[in-house]
């Protein structure tokens, strides 16, 4: 299971609301992998600085002008040069290059952006659709049926958490045999159920159907379709598409996961994945270096608890070498925002003396200006101690995990 979904599910339980790590693709991203496995979308292209030779094939009645961040609120939102809506709608062919010079290499500030908002690199050119009527589709990996679940309703186009708390049965889950997939019955329920009637029956079940093949093409652990159209010249046609992949599979999906778009992500976060470091930062005041996530998230609790506020989730895992250790230090401690480290270890598969080993070679490399609070348990703890103690550098070795929560948040 990914790191994101496990993130997930311990963030419900937590006091403490962690932002999570995934693949982040663009909304064209998304929907080129819907069009090389035959999904029925809207023909597209995207411009750059390169400009676009592709425009010149569409012979289209309407066109949609999207700027491409990763952010929502984009038709609502206005660009740092007075330019309102990140998304617009165009006849005619002569103002689709007017509106992208609007917004290509100007920032797009939304509700979902930094106040600076983010610079526009690509503009995605579509062909617009006349929808009739919207549906919803989700094909994700569930905990509680240990595998995976198709979830769909004809109340498409909204937020669906809304159609489940007010209209429960206009909402329909169906677990997928991981060997059968969706079958034709299952289709074709689903379909029915979805109210397409006539050919557009047959037509949406063959799309349910290639939605699975490309969850199991892409190893995704999350398909949503939102909405899943039915038009006015009788197509079933992906509109808008969220896909999420499994972590564990980067090494067979290379192609995907080289896709991703590290421009406005956190250069922290970028630099921890290189060293296979599952780091994500937060707005507090006290770094944490922990090997699991678990017990990285019970840490970044009990600094609450005491009155804290954790800078980051960093888990260090358990294979780490000194290599990590140290990188794990450098990126922690560039965070102007943090004023002390808390590093909280309990060695089962990890070794003690490593993260020990690790934390000494780190401070001999840089000038550590901020208090260090050390707390190692298990394997080789105690000689992981006396390295500690032997180096001769300035660390509060505390006695237990509450002792060092409270010595960290006394520190500051």
């Amino acid at each position: 299971m990914s790191l994101w979904n496990t993130l997930r599910k311990i963030s419900v339980q937590s006091k403490i609301s962690v932002p999570i790590r995934q693949l982040n693709l663009l909304e064209y991203q998304s929907k080129h992998l819907l069009r090389k496995n035959d999904v029925a979308i809207q023909d597209f292209c995207i411009v750059d600085e390169n400009g676009c030779s592709e425009l010149n094939k569409f012979n289209v009645k309407e066109y949609v002008v999207k700027a491409q961040i990763l952010a929502g609120g984009r038709g609502k939102g206005y660009f740092d040069t007075g330019f309102k809506g990140g998304v617009h709608v165009t006849k005619n062919r002569d103002e689709v290059f007017p509106l992208v010079s609007e917004m290509l290499n100007h920032r797009l500030i939304t509700k979902q952006t930094p106040k600076d908002g983010i610079t526009v690199n690509k503009v995605m050119i579509a062909e617009s659709v006349t929808i009739k009527r919207e549906t919803y589709v989700c094909i994700l990996m569930d905990r509680q049926q240990n595998g995976p679940v198709i979830i769909a309703s004809p109340a498409g186009g909204v937020d669906i958490e809304a159609v489940a708390e007010k209209t429960p049965h206009l909402l329909k889950k169906m677990p997928i045999d991981i060997f059968e997939g969706i079958t034709d019955k299952m289709a074709d329920e689903l379909a029915e159920f979805l109210e397409f009637k006539g050919s557009l029956k047959e037509k949406a079940s063959d799309e349910l159907k290639k939605l699975w093949k490309l969850f199991v093409n892409v190893d995704a652990v999350q398909i949503e379709i939102n909405p899943l159209v039915e038009t006015d010249d009788n197509q079933v046609i992906a509109v808008d598409a969220k896909l999420n992949f499994d972590d564990n599979a980067k090494f067979r999906q290379k192609e995907i996961f080289a896709m991703e778009d590290t421009s406005e992500g956190d250069l922290r976060e970028i630099e921890a994945a290189k060293y296979n470091l599952n780091y994500i930062g937060m707005s507090g005041n006290i770094g944490c270096l922990v090997n699991g996530a678990g017990l990285a998230m019970a840490t970044m609790d009990i600094i609450k608890l005491h009155g804290g506020d954790p800078a980051n989730f960093l888990d260090v895992g358990g294979s780490v070498k000194e290599e990590q250790v140290r990188a794990a230090f450098k990126i922690i401690t560039s965070d102007e925002n943090v004023k002390s480290v808390l590093v909280n270890v309990f060695g089962g598969i990890v070794n003690c003396s490593t993260i020990a080993n690790g934390i000494v070679g780190a401070l001999k490399t840089m000038n550590m200006k901020v208090p260090l609070i050390v707390r190692l348990e298990g394997t080789n703890a105690t000689e992981a101690r006396n390295i500690l103690k032997q180096s001769g550098l300035n660390i509060v070795i505390a006695d237990s995990f509450e002792d060092a929560a409270i010595k960290a948040v006394k520190s500051i």
